[in-house]
């Protein structure tokens, strides 16, 4: 884990100034009917940092845990994140995500092959989540930076 905790630190010494060189207005602005603003992304990445917070604290402690799923559409409008301040949200993205990487860090070797089933999907390992949690992330900063 400790390359995925790298790899993210990585991320985090990077991104937060390319993001906060969009402006406010190209953040707040939707690129068609059904797509998501910058904004609305990145309010879609603090989600997913809150979800994998649950994961990766609570799938540490037993052999499985069933944890339940993320309704993003839901989530997303629900907090209104085109109304927020960007750089708002770029500063409670960068914190969430540097509390992360110490958790990953963190984290005992054993804990990893701990298994999750999330929202009644099949069972993945812990160490699965914590990848593909840093996937998700990039691929999420990719449709911002387009």
């Amino acid at each position: 884990m400790s390359r995925t905790a790298e790899k993210l630190s990585e991320v985090l010494q990077t991104v937060p100034a390319r993001l906060a060189a969009i402006s406010e207005e190209d953040a707040g602005r939707k690129p068609g009917n059904g797509h998501w603003s910058k904004k609305e992304v990145l309010g879609h990445l603090i989600d997913s940092a809150a979800n994998n917070h649950q994961r990766f604290v609570r799938g540490q402690f037993v052999a499985h845990i069933d944890l339940p799923g993320y309704q993003q559409e839901q989530w997303v409008a629900a907090q209104h994140y085109g109304s927020e301040p960007w750089a708002d949200l770029i500063d409670l993205w960068l914190q969430m995500n540097r509390h992360l990487v110490h958790i990953v860090r963190a984290m005992p070797a054993e804990a990893l092959g701990n298994t999750i089933s999330i929202g009644g999907r099949p069972p993945v390992t812990l160490g699965f989540v914590v990848d593909d949690y840093l996937s998700h992330l990039q691929h999420h900063l990719a449709q911002i930076f387009e």
